[in-house]
């Protein structure tokens, strides 16, 4: 007796859910050993490492390691710096790279075909290449320093906030991404909105902005987290203890001997940003990329 089709796709629903379930515990395993980690003492840690007591909060429970994160760093700082930085590279980055974006897909200039050549091909450049020269680069630029009250002309960006900043505004992805998705808007809006007598700016921002919000998302989500997790570029570049950054603060968990336990526990509240941005934008991150795959 044939099995009905009904029953037969509740079958499958059923086995694709415990599949996926499956895959989501699987990959939780590292975030829940972390936060169980950073409730445990240093030797019980250690101890539950060849068991399923490492994922499951049994023992001596407490919150000293979090306590000893605050004794041992200045996490308010590093947190507020990790805010700024990464607030500023998003915000500026969605608007550059939106304008290009822009211009790349809907506006119709000589050599914009080249141009998106390029930006394509500075995404196969590693960061650690170029890491060395920009150093020596953002050391020669012009800035303004405030020195016994007065605003004094000098040179050289370390130690300081925009050379955490600007060097990251404009990304290649992001301005792939956003031509894109504007390429998916029909052009006879454009078209409608220049009869009218609408610019390109009122075209951009009345138009393109309004239909392109997964995208914004996407770009939003794909910059938060680069920005966030920068370590090697502000251990290069900044000095100063009062601007560093969340993850060049994990150095000083390993200078003497490791406490892995406030380790976790430092680890478990820098990556707490990451998880509340991505359950944000998680459904407009998947609109925008299934949006883009069917375009491509």
């Amino acid at each position: 007796m044939a099995v009905p089709d009904p029953v037969l796709r509740r079958r499958r629903r059923v086995w694709t859910y415990l599949v996926l379930v499956g895959l989501a515990v699987f990959f939780l395993f590292p975030l829940v050993f972390m936060i169980v980690s950073s409730l445990k003492p240093d030797g019980q840690i250690l101890s539950d490492l060849g068991g399923w007591r490492a994922f499951l909060p049994l023992g001596d429970i407490s919150l000293r390691n979090y306590a000893g994160v605050f004794d041992r760093v200045p996490v308010g700082r590093f947190l507020l710096n990790s805010v700024l930085v990464t607030v500023a590279i998003v915000g500026a980055g969605l608007v550059i790279n939106s304008m290009a974006g822009f211009a790349i897909s809907r506006l119709r200039w000589t050599g914009r075909g080249v141009v998106l050549s390029v930006v394509i091909a500075t995404l196969i450049v590693p960061f650690e290449t170029i890491a060395v020269p920009m150093v020596y680069w953002v050391s020669q630029l012009p800035t303004l320093v405030l020195q016994h009250g007065r605003v004094e002309y000098d040179f050289g960006w370390l130690d300081s906030y925009q050379v955490q900043i600007i060097p990251f505004i404009a990304n290649g992805f992001s301005i792939f991404l956003f031509a894109q998705y504007f390429s998916t808007i029909p052009t006879a809006i454009d078209e409608a909105a220049r009869i009218d007598g609408a610019g390109w700016l009122t075209i951009y921002r009345r138009i393109a902005v309004p239909l392109s919000g997964p995208a914004f998302a996407t770009v939003a989500i794909l910059t938060f987290l680069p920005a966030w997790n920068q370590y090697l570029w502000p251990s290069m570049v900044v000095q100063d203890e009062n601007l560093r950054p969340v993850m060049v603060g994990l150095q000083y968990f390993f200078q003497d001997n490791t406490a892995w336990g406030e380790v976790m526990a430092y680890t478990s509240m820098i990556t707490l940003p990451v998880l509340v941005v991505f359950l944000a934008f998680q459904r407009a991150f998947v609109s925008s990329v299934a949006a883009s795959g069917v375009k491509g």
